[in-house]
């Protein structure tokens, strides 16, 4: 679906059309995170329950923010041990809602290993097949590891439509933002209150560079997926010129927000009561989005994770 905010008009197509609808000189920008193998099922030590924990955030080499089930009998000190052995945790902080944080016994690469070899690709809850090619769940230009979800928009894009894109004069550049699932819960209560968790960014300084050129020349900028707004949104100054580096960030997008640096956005349908629909319905506004998913409904398009895309523009 490609929405344009300037007249509020909406169309079809197919997302191997997309070179149609940029011009030369437009720069997209990707997140190049990679998906991590986050889900780990486990037992207790002494009392050999099972349990499973989904990483969420990393505080530290080897301290991790975890969701837990069932996280119930999970107190502080509470010992657990993953495949043959070669994993164990061991739970320093009881948090609300099933969140623990929880200390491993290894870190860095040794950690990234161990996933690889006894750890699940994690995926939304309402998928409820288990994925059974991991590289099914990663976008083709995914690099660094890091992300407990993927960041879907970019499932859409294979190397012909880049190269294609490429041919016609479109720009890349590639930036980080490793995503965690916490992003995706549901908003309760007052959205004004909501607060989105952390996560871990990095921005080169070649984004940089692209991004400020493109700005300094008037040509778009069009972020795919709400993981790289966030980014490029949090780290630019009031003139919408990017700096690089590296951190965390907990920008929560609601309508009204002003937005410096992208002109358009890839995304996906996204579910109701989450944060990135705020997000979409921020850079839209409201009644155009609230018409394009009437549309969209009505259409059938497929939502969610491996559902369809749409561009704003």
């Amino acid at each position: 679906m490609v929405v344009r905010r300037s007249d509020g008009s909406i169309e079809h197509a197919r997302f191997y059309m997309l070179p149609q609808f940029l011009r030369e000189g437009d720069l997209l920008v990707f997140n190049k995170s990679r998906v991590i193998r986050a889900r780990l099922i486990g037992f207790k030590v002494g009392g050999g329950a099972k349990v499973e924990l989904l990483l969420i955030r990393r505080i530290d080499d080897t301290l991790w923010e975890v969701m837990a089930k069932p996280a119930k009998r999970l107190k502080r000190g509470t010992q657990l041990v993953f495949g043959e052995g070669e994993l164990s945790c061991v739970v320093e902080e009881v948090l609300e809602e099933g969140f623990r944080r929880v200390r491993f016994s290894v870190g860095g690469d040794d950690f990234i290993g161990l996933l690889e070899r006894i750890g699940e690709v994690p995926t939304p809850p309402y998928i409820k097949k288990k994925v059974r090619d991991p590289e099914s769940y990663q976008t083709v230009y995914a690099e660094i590891p890091g992300s407990v979800a993927a960041p879907t928009a970019g499932f859409h894009f294979t190397e012909s439509l880049l190269r294609e894109l490429e041919g016609k004069g479109v720009r890349f550049t590639f930036l980080v933002l490793h995503v965690g699932a916490a992003t995706f819960l549901p908003v309760r209560g007052d959205i004004s209150k909501h607060r989105v968790p952390p996560e871990y960014y990095e921005v080169p300084e070649d984004c940089v560079n692209e991004v400020n050129s493109a700005l300094r020349e008037g040509r778009r900028v069009i972020a795919v997926g709400t993981t790289t707004t966030r980014v490029l949104e949090s780290v630019c100054d009031e003139s919408g010129f990017i700096f690089p580096g590296r951190g965390w960030t907990d920008l929560f997008i609601l309508p009204g927000f002003k937005f410096r640096v992208i002109k358009g956005l890839i995304t996906n349908f996204h579910l109701p009561r989450t944060t990135l629909l705020a997000l979409v319905s921020a850079f839209a506004g409201i009644e155009l989005l609230k018409k394009a998913y009437e549309i969209a409904v009505r259409e059938r398009y497929r939502l969610y994770s491996f559902g369809d895309a749409m561009l704003i523009l």
